[in-house]
């Protein structure tokens, strides 16, 4: 199908008590294979900021900064139709939802799950939680802002403020 985009397996281990979903990769991320790779995203960034390491470091052990914080990074949508990187450019009648039964069944840790952000959590809300039952009980929800380019109103260090209650968890 023209412009159907494919997301990435989950970066996590069996020992991460935090998710960060995100939608669906952009076309950069694609590009390169690597979640936020567009160099004007700063979720690598913030959470380099938060974690206390360089966002510089090579994607690999930018990875293993997360796990090693026990942090899992994922999407909500395995795949979507999407012309360009803009959320607001899926056509939600071709959202594929990741399965999260699965996913939560080997990460029995998970305690907090933060959205980044309205589109992820709106997402999530409406086709993924309706599925889920145990697996999904006591979890804590919370939205930061978008760390993409697009969510211009919010300057880096408003959203690194939104996205500090990050590193309470860890």
């Amino acid at each position: 199908m023209k412009n159907m985009k494919e997301g990435f397996p989950p970066i996590s281990d069996e020992w991460a008590t935090i998710l960060i979903l995100g939608t669906i990769p952009g076309e950069e991320s694609l590009r390169k294979n690597e979640y936020y790779a567009n160099s004007r995203n700063t979720f690598w960034k913030i959470i380099a900021r938060l974690l206390e390491f360089d966002h510089d470091m090579s994607y690999e052990e930018r990875k293993r900064a997360l796990t090693k914080n026990k942090i899992a990074l994922w999407d909500v949508m395995q795949a979507c139709k999407r012309q360009g990187s803009l959320d607001s450019a899926i056509d939600d009648r071709t959202i594929i939802e990741n399965d999260f039964v699965s996913f939560y069944r080997s990460h029995p840790n998970i305690r907090h799950v933060y959205f980044n952000g309205a589109k992820a959590e709106k997402e999530y809300f409406k086709r993924v939680l309706p599925g889920l039952t145990d697996e999904a009980e006591g979890f804590e929800y919370s939205r930061f802002p978008s760390t993409s380019p697009a969510m211009a109103k919010l300057s880096f260090d408003e959203k690194l403020l939104e996205w500090t209650s990050i590193k309470r968890k860890t």
